[in-house]
């Protein structure tokens, strides 16, 4: 800022000190005897003065007010402060129109392809890096804002506002509707009976079963049991029974029409008719929900269970090595590569980004050039000048001097022209 000032104050020295040569020149003139050369030399001061004086007075005039005694002419200087409301609608409706009208961000959005650039910067390993980073220091910010007493218990006053006016049977009823809505509901038992079938034919769930058969035949027959292979037998009973749930259960997952899935089936809707019209159900969906309010331990509990987690992602973002970090990482090199290899998913991310520039544009546009209008507006006239003049100042007074030295040639175009012309 400084050196801007020092910049101008040079700029108008310069464009000074050009003035006043060809005044003096001027009045030098006027006062030794009159010849070709002495009379080239005044035209020539004489249009320079001319020149300089009217751009001193044309770029002074934007940024004072210069009494000349004539009031016309006075009322159309100090020209930037007294225009600084219209200067501010006109650079908000600016803003608006030529960069954030919907076509405009459309057509960004088009040229530029925020997802292939995002695909082509996520792939690098540092910049993925740099993301874990960057998340990591915000969400550090945001747990030292929310580690301030009075911004926590804010936090914990409206979480328990927005519980208390939930109606959990109604929440729970709206959400079965989705999942069993267009059959949704087989898809999620079809994975669950996938999962159970897993975890029925792993190697340690066959061993918990063959170690309950022995200790079931070491309290039931504690002297048959010495006697008889009983490793043998709880192998062999632990894996038959393995063997018929995996039976049962494929069974099930292979037929649609099972006994057992119409069963679910049943049962599912008849739980949601229940919870539509059940008071039971209601009511004890409201008691959950004041337990949950005011049973202290409960309270206590989750008062326990968020300290603990506040601190261990405290201490995990402040690692070197820190996991969240580096599964944002992970997470951000995995996401670019999707993007990468699949041109329709760039697609269609650009595709919604389009969508939500034309969607939101407007309400962003009206809310940044309102911004821009006041600030504009709210600052001081006297202020907005002196900082236009301290950024474009240098230039302006580089116009004195051309005006000043196109003046003087003008003038001695026109000496030139009259004395030919007169010997003529």
């Amino acid at each position: 800022m400084e050196q801007k000032r020092q910049e101008l104050a040079h700029a108008k020295r310069n464009a000074g000190l050009l003035l006043g040569a060809a005044a003096c020149i001027f009045g030098v003139t006027m006062l030794v005897p009159p010849n070709a050369w002495v009379l080239a030399i005044r035209a020539v001061a004489e249009a320079a003065l001319v020149g300089g004086l009217a751009d001193w007075f044309a770029v002074s005039a934007l940024f004072r007010r210069i009494p000349t005694g004539i009031p016309f002419i006075t009322a159309h200087t100090d020209v930037i402060p007294r225009s600084k409301d219209r200067i501010a609608d006109n650079l908000s409706v600016f803003v608006r129109e030529k960069f954030l009208a919907p076509d405009t961000l459309v057509g960004l959005i088009r040229q530029h392809d925020p997802s292939r650039y995002v695909a082509e910067w996520l792939t690098d390993p540092a910049h993925a890096q740099r993301l874990g980073v960057h998340v990591a220091r915000v969400l550090q910010g945001v747990l030292q804002v929310v580690e301030d007493a009075r911004v926590e218990q804010l936090i914990r006053d409206a979480a328990r506002q927005a519980f208390r006016g939930l109606d959990l049977t109604a929440s729970l009823r709206g959400v079965l509707e989705t999942l069993t809505r267009e059959g949704r509901h087989d898809r999620l038992l079809e994975e669950a009976l996938d999962r159970a079938v897993q975890l029925v034919d792993r190697p340690e769930t066959r061993a918990w079963l063959a170690a309950q058969v022995i200790d079931w035949l070491t309290q039931e027959h504690p002297r048959k049991q010495k006697l008889l292979p009983r490793q043998w037998i709880a192998t062999n009973v632990a894996s038959a029974i393995a063997e018929a749930i995996v039976g049962r259960l494929e069974s099930i997952r292979a037929n649609p029409a099972h006994a057992y899935r119409q069963l679910f089936d049943e049962w599912v809707q008849q739980f949601v008719l229940r919870l539509q019209s059940d008071p039971a159900l209601s009511e004890r969906g409201e008691a959950i929900k004041q337990y949950l309010l005011e049973d202290e331990t409960f309270a206590s509990y989750a008062d326990g269970l968020w300290r603990s987690i506040r601190n261990w992602l405290s201490d995990d973002l402040a690692s070197e090595h820190s996991t969240l970090s580096q599964a944002v990482a992970r997470g951000g090199s995995w996401l670019g590569k999707q993007l990468t290899e699949d041109p329709d998913l760039r697609q269609a991310l650009r595709s919604h980004l389009e969508q939500a520039a034309t969607r939101l544009a407007p309400e962003f546009a009206e809310f940044l050039t309102r911004h821009v209008r006041d600030t504009v507006r709210n600052w001081d006239a006297r202020e907005l000048a002196a900082q236009i003049e301290l950024n474009i100042g240098k230039d302006l007074q580089a116009i004195r001097v051309n005006g000043t030295i196109v003046g003087g040639l003008i003038g001695l175009g026109l000496y030139l022209v009259t004395h030919v012309a007169g010997r003529g």
